[in-house]
């Protein structure tokens, strides 16, 4: 059964994922030639907008219902397979890098070195955070708590008069799970604002032309991801 948060930003993400076409269409017929410089930056300036738009309203959805973002009913399973902390992973935007934009200079090529040392150090950091807080799901604390609250329920069901001692159990679980979720939200923020730096970075790095070739490059992987995931998903229905 589908949350009212799912279906919300469902229909947001399938409008998004329509812009991002549009987007893509004009990333591809725009001139190549440095005289329309102006119209890559413009062009540039609209795509950081509408990624910036993606992440505002993730973060207010995600603070609703964060359980719905590591496991998206909007995307594919193909498109779920290949997510990293509910998006795309950070490294992955320096692999398209290469033969999206043209040719780089040295200064370019050192800086972009730089940042991809940077960029796998905080994916590291997030993995590590991630991992903490799949472990602590399994920690003495959550352990006892989970027993207790299935040995009570045995040992008192049907006996209304220990019903007390299994509300007071379901609020322990409950202020525990709260607490799991919050540290969720900080983890896939964390994610989030890795994505965010690694394309803030290449695009301070890389000429407007060069950027219209980057962003064309991920824009159009993620498109055909759910091409490829809705064609997989008709044939196996």
């Amino acid at each position: 059964m589908t949350t009212q948060v799912e279906k919300n930003f469902s229909n947001y993400f399938e409008n998004w994922m329509s812009q991002l076409e549009e987007f893509l269409r004009l990333l591809l017929i725009v001139p190549k030639e440095i005289s329309h410089v102006k119209d890559h930056e413009t062009l540039v300036n609209k795509m950081t907008a509408h990624h910036k738009d993606y992440y505002t309203a993730k973060w207010a959805a995600a603070h609703e219902d964060i359980l719905s973002f590591f496991n998206p009913v909007w995307l594919s399973p193909l498109e779920n397979a290949y997510l990293w902390v509910t998006g795309w992973k950070p490294s992955m935007a320096f692999r398209l890098l290469v033969g999206a934009t043209s040719e780089l200079s040295d200064e370019q090529v050192k800086s972009i070195d730089a940042l991809k040392v940077k960029i796998r150090a905080e994916e590291e950091r997030v993995e590590r955070e991630m991992e903490r807080q799949q472990v602590a799901l399994g920690d003495r604390k959550m352990v006892e708590l989970a027993r207790l609250n299935s040995s009570t329920r045995v040992r008192t069901s049907g006996c209304t008069s220990d019903s007390h001692l299994n509300n007071q159990l379901d609020g322990l679980v409950e202020v525990a799970l709260k607490g799991l979720m919050i540290s969720l939200e900080r983890v896939m923020k964390m994610a989030d604002c890795v994505r965010l730096k690694t394309l803030k970075g290449l695009l301070d790095i890389l000429n407007p032309t060069q950027c219209v070739g980057l962003l064309a490059a991920i824009s159009m992987l993620q498109i055909q991801m759910r091409k490829w995931g809705r064609k997989k998903e008709n044939l196996c229905s």
